[in-house]
């Protein structure tokens, strides 16, 4: 479908769950956030009716996220059904690696063709820190293990946080020379706990820290993200930059999310949500639900203003919007 500003919207981020089975510290306060109860929570087969509809309307590149997604009973099942919907041309999965290694295949057996691992540092003390008690071990475990199992490509997403591991770039870097990884530094974005951090390391400043004189971009990458990707002789792997805040890429932004709790958002910023799961339960028909999704839709706005609003008090953070 085709939104007011002339893009094609086709990509849909689906949250499972608002629950997560680490704390990090840019996605949630200390103390957590107070979970959703089950029952508002979309069933699965809520989210598989929606799914067969939304590709009625040409949606074709579907992305499961949380939250931690692996950690919801019955996650393998439904991802099985999902992969299975003749519309749904690309599934991926979101994941922070914790589970991934005994996971990853079936998942692969399973249609998944490919994941994301979140991951910040490879000092096991920092990661330990920022995601307040992980192993770090578990998710190289993880990625490891997606990689022996063929899913493809691997990507590693990188939040850079000035002060924090913004002094492991190269780290990175050799990770990509090394295996056939595709690591995307992300500049840190001003979303739930991570509101009013100042240690933003701009995506042009990356780039000069590392260098890319001996690499080129690659004009095709399989996925339906905003990186920059680049690549040089002898890397098996490629890396990445994702320019959130100093170069946002809304003007070419295809994606509409659903959260765990069933609002549909049509921006990572903006407060406007449209309420599905009330319609769902509400025995809505499937031309009611097409209109919503319509709707979410045409409501997306033409950018985001996080660099002059930040979050602003907004109640949801990262795990509870899907990311």
């Amino acid at each position: 479908m085709e939104d007011q500003f002339k893009r094609q919207i086709e990509y849909m981020r689906i949250s499972i769950t608002d629950r997560c089975n680490l704390r990090c510290s840019y996605c949630m306060p200390p103390e957590g956030v107070r979970w959703l109860p089950s029952s508002e929570v979309l069933s699965y087969e809520e989210i598989l009716r929606f799914v067969n509809l939304s590709t009625e309307l040409g949606f074709k590149k579907f992305r499961v996220t949380g939250g931690e997604p692996l950690v919801r009973k019955g996650v393998i099942s439904f991802l099985q059904k999902l992969a299975s919907n003749p519309g749904v041309e690309d599934l991926t999965l979101t994941t922070n690696g914790i589970l991934l290694g005994g996971m990853a295949q079936e998942l692969k057996n399973v249609g998944v063709r490919r994941v994301n691992v979140s991951l910040d540092t490879l000092d096991s003390k920092k990661f330990s820190e920022i995601t307040r008690g992980g192993n770090l071990q578990d998710v190289l475990a993880g990625i490891n293990k997606s990689l022996e199992v063929g899913l493809h490509p691997v990507k590693v997403n990188v939040v850079v946080i000035r002060g924090f591991n913004d002094d492991e770039l190269e780290a990175f870097f050799h990770m990509a020379e090394q295996q056939p990884l595709h690591i995307r530094f992300i500049e840190l974005m001003p979303v739930g706990a991570s509101e009013g951090n100042k240690n933003l390391v701009p995506v042009e400043e990356m780039k000069a820290r590392l260098g890319l004189s001996n690499l080129v971009p690659l004009k095709e990458f399989q996925g339906a993200g905003p990186a920059q990707h680049y690549a040089g002789e002898g890397m098996k792997g490629s890396i990445g930059f994702i320019s959130a805040l100093s170069q946002h890429f809304c003007s070419e932004c295809n994606r509409i999310r659903l959260t765990a709790d069933g609002k549909l958002r049509p921006c990572l910023h903006s407060t406007k949500e449209l309420d599905l799961r009330t319609l769902l339960r509400n025995g809505a028909s499937d031309l009611e639900l097409k209109e919503l999704l319509a709707e979410a839709i045409l409501l997306k706005p033409g950018q985001h203003y996080m660099n002059a609003e930040g979050w602003q008090g907004r109640e949801r953070v990262m795990s509870q919007i899907g990311g």
